[in-house]
């Protein structure tokens, strides 16, 4: 071993730290470049069984970190240098923290002989991330470190990122000159990972027989599923909701409107829509048993909130995600494990009056909805509902948030096809949505497509830089309103330009998608019509590569569209009131 101060031993703890992490399972390493980071950087390039990806852009790297954390289920590590880099994984870091995703975020650091002294690229990054990462530790400096301790660590660092509630994790380390390192050899091949028992605990007997006898006394009840990471949750709902005989309203991003086992006898397709008319409103829940974090669809908030059911949370990760105060319950157990075992103890069952009622609401806003978009012109329901005819079993699709969340909650149908769905809807911003889905290619779990609107496309041009250079394939939707359309259904959109309402809230780009794509080494295609728009998601993902699809949608037209699918779905599931 080399001596302490040797740069060697740097390189032996980094060594010892990265090594531990493969054989933990960790597989997956985004390094940026940098000077002050190059012991990690190397230490990590050289360990067997790590993935190396390198992104130029910090910003860009902590999405695509979290994007191939989503797709994997494991955590994936992040290296930067010292100074300002280090700061650009905050927005990443934020929506980790908020949707329980495992990032491992380590920060190389000045040694603090040189902070708060004017050394170039030298900031405070003690607790940089605040209260949004699950644990923060400060290593010694390297140099000066053990191996065996940083082979600890590293199992530390795992357990912490991936328990009840998982989620980033922040190690800074700090690094002295000279960096190179000497006769370094790598990692200690005969080192055995530090033993992690984590045994299966299945939801107790007694929470089963309460939960059962409130399910089996209750006939108003709805299951509702906001975004979820876990794609078995879908066919264990399902189970759930044709044991109870309660309708199961499930966001595409819970993993419960589509993949194997759901069924379409009990998911809605369009709860978004019914909770707008006098058909929920004629139909109150006494009981809502919610999994998941809190849904997307702002009319089932305030349909809760005036029915005021007691609300069951399934919250493992305890994060209580309750802002209309309605949870009259919390239960500490996995989604999945407890949905089986309701359904197991409640056995087989027909569909009650009320289960059939919400099914049979639901078939009538699917027609209607199908009357008026598939033969109407090019908007962004038009758009969801194609996407979702044309993309390959078990297709990966990211969805962008603003109006590409709200109308995939809104259009996307029930089926039993595998599709996996992610979204950031965690802090629900639209940043880093090139890097996230690309971070999804990168685990090479199927084609993966991503519906975006303009703004955020553009918000992330420098991650789809990285795209062609890491030989990723991403097909991309990128719906083109002329800004941030959502504000048009807001009531600041009265005004008009009163309040500049334009220059200050759609903000119109005004920019050439397609020299855009051109510069960033990319496929582009424009097309205007749902023909066309099928066509090119089918012959980009078999083309591969990265592929920019720009679909053309009128701001206006979409709105007033909009706005007549509310009045005829109620219009068509009012005789069912």
């Amino acid at each position: 071993m080399a001596p302490i101060g040797h740069p060697d031993r740097a390189y032996e703890v980094a060594a010892a730290f990265f090594g531990e992490l493969a054989g933990q399972g960790v597989a997956h390493v985004v390094v940026s470049p940098g000077s002050r980071s190059t012991p990690l950087t190397i230490s990590a390039h050289l360990t067997p069984g790590l993935r190396t990806w390198v992104q130029i852009d910090e910003r860009s790297a902590g999405f695509f970190a979290l994007g191939l954390a989503r797709a994997t289920g494991q955590p994936v590590v992040l290296v930067c240098t010292s100074g300002t880099a280090a700061a650009n994984y905050l927005p990443a870091v934020i929506e980790a923290h908020h949707t329980g995703v495992p990032l491992l975020v380590c920060t190389a650091d000045r040694p603090p002989e040189l902070r708060e002294m004017g050394a170039g690229q030298t900031i405070d990054q003690v607790h940089l991330f605040g209260t949004a990462v699950r644990w923060f530790h400060e290593l010694p400096v390297a140099t000066e470190a053990e191996p065996a301790r940083a082979r600890r660590l590293a199992a530390r660092v795992v357990v912490e990122a991936t328990g009840a509630n998982p989620g980033p994790i922040h190690l800074n380390w700090p690094l002295r000159e000279p960096l190179p390192p000497v006769d370094w050899v790598g990692p200690d091949p005969a080192a055995s990972p530090v033993r992690i028992d984590r045994p299966a605990i299945g939801p107790a007997p007694s929470l089963v027989d309460d939960l059962v006898d409130v399910i089996t006394t209750t006939e108003r009840g709805l299951i509702v599923a906001g975004p979820n990471e876990d794609p078995a949750l879908g066919a264990a709902l399902s189970a759930l909701g044709r044991a109870a005989s309660w309708p199961v309203m499930a966001e595409p991003c819970s993993q419960a409107r589509a993949g194997a086992g759901v069924d379409d006898q009990v998911v809605l397709a369009h709860g978004d829509h019914l909770m707008r008319t006098a058909f929920a409103a004629a139909h109150r829940a006494e009981v809502v048993l919610r999994f998941g974090n809190n849904p997307t669809s702002k009319p089932f908030r305030l349909w809760a909130e005036a029915c005021n059911p007691a609300v069951i949370l399934v919250d493992p990760a305890h994060r209580w995600h309750d802002p209309s105060d309605l949870v009259t319950r919390v239960v500490d157990a996995d989604p999945v494990a407890l949905a089986h075992a309701l359904a197991d103890r409640i056995g087989p069952a027909s569909l009650s009056p009320w289960a059939t009622a919400w099914r049979d609401a639901d078939a009538a806003a699917a027609a209607a909805i199908a009357a008026a978009v598939d033969s109407g012109p090019m908007t962004e329901p038009l758009v969801v509902r194609t996407i979702a005819r044309s993309i390959p079993v078990g297709a990966n699709v990211y969805v962008s948030n603003s109006m590409p969340i709200r109308d995939v909650d809104g259009f996307w149908p029930v089926s039993d096809q595998p599709v996996r769905m992610f979204a950031n809807r965690g802090a629900s911003g639209i940043d880093g949505l090139n890097s996230c889905a690309l971070g999804v290619a990168a685990a090479d779990i199927g084609p993966v497509v991503l519906l975006t609107g303009d703004i955020a496309f553009l918000h992330d041009l420098g991650g789809l830089l990285a795209g062609p250079r890491l030989g990723l394939d991403l097909t991309i939707v990128v719906v083109d309103n002329r800004g941030g359309a959502i504000f048009s259904f807001l009531p600041i959109a009265a005004r008009g330009e009163a309040v500049a309402f334009d220059e200050l809230f759609t903000t119109d780009p005004d920019v050439d998608l397609g020299a855009v794509a051109g510069l960033a080494g990319v496929h582009f295609v424009d097309v205007s019509d749902n023909a066309g728009l099928a066509a090119a998601v089918s012959g980009a993902v078999e083309r591969g590569g990265v592929n920019v699809i720009r679909v053309a949608v009128d701001r206006q037209v979409d709105l007033d569209q909009h706005r007549e699918l509310e009045a005829a779905v109620d219009t068509a599931t009012r005789p069912l009131s």
